[in-house]
C-alpha cells in the first residue's frame, strides 16, 4: 500500500529552513521534511524567501511525494518523520 497525501498543506519551517508536509499510511499521519538543499536541486531558481520554498515545493510536489513514498518503510521500527535531503533526488 502506498502513502496518501489527502492534505495538500505544507509549511515553512524557518529556523530550519525546510518546508514540512504530511503523508498516511492508514490512519498514522507521517511527517516529511523537504530542506533547502533538496528544492534547490528541483528548483534551482527558487527564491531563499519563505515564498521561494513554497512555490519551488508546490511546483515539483509529486516527485517530492514519489520520494516520500519510496523513504517511507512500513515496518514500524521507524520514525513518524522523514526528512528527504538532496541525495533522494
Amino acid at each position: 500500500m502506498k502513502l496518501s497525501f489527502p492534505n495538500p498543506s505544507r509549511c515553512f519551517d524557518a529556523s530550519h529552513r525546510r518546508v514540512c508536509f504530511w503523508g498516511y499510511d492508514r490512519t498514522i499521519e507521517i511527517s516529511f521534511f523537504v530542506g533547502m538543499d533538496a528544492l534547490k536541486r528541483l528548483c534551482p531558481d527558487m527564491s531563499d524567501a519563505e515564498s521561494g520554498f513554497l512555490q519551488a515545493f508546490d511546483a515539483v510536489r509529486n516527485r517530492i511525494q514519489e520520494v516520500a513514498d519510496k523513504v517511507y518503510t512500513r515496518d514500524g521500527r521507524d520514525s513518524c518523520a522523514y526528512t528527504l535531503a538532496a541525495e533522494d533526488f
